[in-house]
């Protein structure tokens, strides 16, 4: 079966949750008046499913190969990614000084969604050059500027990401690659770089590196990073591509998933030095590399969230399809479709609750970003730029976990014939895994989001995310809209455990870390059960009120009933325990 995209669920999401039309209405986003919005998903749904998801198969079976130090990517591939940029969708955010489209991050996060649905490696690629585009716009000299952004909004080449050493995986303190200041103002690059991301490929002429590494004289620790930019051709004076830079994949990983994805092993400086220029300040690179990261967690979110769909498309095609046994109260002739009985059908709709909750959390977080960077107050500006730093760890974590969660129910769906490869439903399960540890691995992202974002304003910010979710749930309660059932109850019960669990956590921090830390990941699921399930019902009122869809508050009532249930007993094993993960670790010694 192929992908389509939900485009009518995703319109419905960004106007209704995520506020599109609000945007466009404060002015913030004039060129999404009328319909832009819905022509733009509509042309990359058909894309998507058209050109990119036919070769989701293909990529996963024959993968991307090393030959002679070349990268071969699989059939089709490059033949789709020059259809793709030369449709423009590569620059659709990026400023356009420089091809851009300056579209919103809301449309982006859509269209992100569709490219990942359909093909999960295929979209990596455009996914970092995204972040290199933003890093060299922000931070990048006006030389860097003129010769690099261009090329790499058009797609014409494509931008890596260059963090990750063996010795050194998500602790950056402990990066070994060096730069030497060179007489004419750049830089020579010493070092290995492991897991990178398109490293080396066949898709573009050029690969623009960014890259992390000490200089000599440099700080100790993450305050002696810098952040170079290295291509793998350097470029004449009037543009054309020049000699090759003494850089070079070393080798590509045999991985779980993503197969036609080239995570390469990188090697910088083997015959004297690859040439680099800084990108801000030296010592500086961390907050340069943090410029691109951030974009980067909502676009794994995404990711979680397009692998989410694809699975559940897959399963709900299957479950309608294949006939087994008979259902109770089935009346048909002959074995019942598997979708008629209760439990596939309570997977079913397991599935579909948790990838909507999971589309309205990365939707917002894209909100955010658009109005910390468009609205002109400076105090709007900060609202909105501390909302989006509160929400991304939670839709980066609470989304790519659910991707895998809801790629591993399509598998139970299907029964034996998901475990077997012919169906497809083992890929996704496959593919999905790698998105919990991209861009820090959700625990990291649960820490981030209790030390650092619960704190923001004196937690006036998450306090008032919270005050948002009880309006709505007393919004629900007042409906008098049949088919909401328990909703009400549920949620409010969610949102008191996050409220609770909200403050031991901040009178933790201060007093009892561990005990903060011990938790953090349950408290990151439980926010996002509270705000996915607020999420689902504000869908679910709107609905009620002008449309009358009941799948919509159908949704909001599963989620409610059968997902936010687990509230409680998170808000438990935060408050009560911290001491069990203490006592623990003497057994793991033991």
């Amino acid at each position: 079966m192929t992908y389509r995209a939900p485009v009518a669920d995703m319109l419905f999401t960004l106007r209704h949750v995520a506020g599109l039309d609000r945007l466009a209405a404060d002015g913030l986003a004039p060129e999404l008046e009328g319909d832009m919005a819905p022509a733009i998903l509509e042309e990359a749904g058909r894309f998507a499913g058209d050109v990119i998801a036919p070769l989701n198969r293909i990529g996963d079976k024959v993968g991307s190969q090393l030959r002679d130090g070349v990268v071969t990517t699989p059939p089709g591939w490059r033949e789709a990614y020059k259809a793709w940029t030369d449709a423009g969708w590569n620059g659709l955010t990026a400023d356009p000084d420089f091809g851009g489209q300056g579209l919103p991050q809301l449309v982006q996060a859509a269209c992100v969604e569709t490219w990942n649905s359909a093909s999960f490696a295929f979209a990596l690629g455009p996914l970092l050059t995204a972040g290199a585009i933003e890093a060299v716009k922000a931070h990048g000299s006006e030389h860097l500027q003129q010769t690099y952004l261009a090329k790499l909004v058009s797609g014409e080449w494509m931008g890596t990401m260059n963090l990750t050493e063996p010795q050194a995986g998500s602790d950056l303190n402990a990066l070994r690659a060096k730069a030497e200041r060179a007489p004419d103002g750049t830089y020579r690059i010493f070092g290995q770089k492991i897991y990178i991301t398109y490293g080396e490929h066949d898709l573009t002429d050029n690969i623009v590196h960014l890259v992390l590494a000490r200089l000599p004289d440099a700080p100790a620790g993450t305050r002696g990073i810098s952040l170079f930019l290295v291509p793998k051709f350097l470029v004449n004076p009037d543009g054309s591509l020049g000699d090759r830079n003494d850089v070079r994949c070393h080798s590509i990983e045999h991985k779980l998933g993503i197969h036609a994805s080239p995570t390469c092993t990188m090697v910088y400086g083997d015959e004297g030095g690859a040439v680099g220029w800084l990108i801000g300040e030296e010592n500086r690179g961390l907050a340069c590399m943090f410029t691109m990261m951030n974009n980067a967690r909502l676009n794994v979110g995404l990711q979680g969230v397009a692998i989410a769909e694809r699975a559940f498309q897959q399963a709900l095609h299957y479950a309608q399809e294949r006939r087994q046994g008979r259902a109770p109260g089935y009346t048909g002739e002959g074995m019942s479709p598997i979708a008629e009985h209760p439990d596939v059908r309570r997977m079913l709709l397991r599935m579909r609750a948790q990838t909507q909750a999971a589309r309205a959390l990365c939707y917002r977080v894209a909100e955010a970003l658009d109005r910390a960077h468009r609205e002109t107050d400076p105090a709007a500006r900060k609202a909105a730029n501390e909302r989006a730093a509160l929400l991304t760890p939670i839709a980066k974590a609470y989304s790519t976990d659910i991707g895998v969660e809801v790629a591993s129910m399509g598998v139970q769906v299907h029964g034996g014939m998901g475990f077997v490869e012919e169906t497809g439903a083992a890929q996704h399960l496959r593919d999905a895994r790698i998105a919990t540890i991209y861009e820090g691995t959700n625990g990291i992202q649960a820490i981030d989001l209790v030390q650092r974002k619960l704190p923001l304003s004196g937690g006036d910010t998450v306090r008032g995310v919270i005050a948002e979710m009880r309006e709505t749930v007393n919004a629900v309660a007042q409906s008098n809209a049949p088919g909401f059932g328990k909703t009400a109850e549920r949620l409010r019960d969610a949102v008191d455990s996050l409220e609770r669990a909200t403050a031991f956590m901040m009178e933790a921090l201060g007093a009892r870390p561990n005990d903060a830390l011990a938790g953090a990941t349950d408290y990151l699921k439980l926010f996002a059960l509270a705000l996915g399930g607020a999420s689902l019902a504000t869908k679910g009122l709107v609905a009620a009120d002008d449309s009358g869809q009941p799948a919509r508050i159908a949704s909001a009532r599963f989620f409610a009933e059968q997902v936010a249930t687990e509230a409680p007993a998170l808000e438990r094993a935060i408050v009560d325990g911290a001491g069990a993960v203490g006592d623990g670790a003497l057994v793991l010694v033991a």
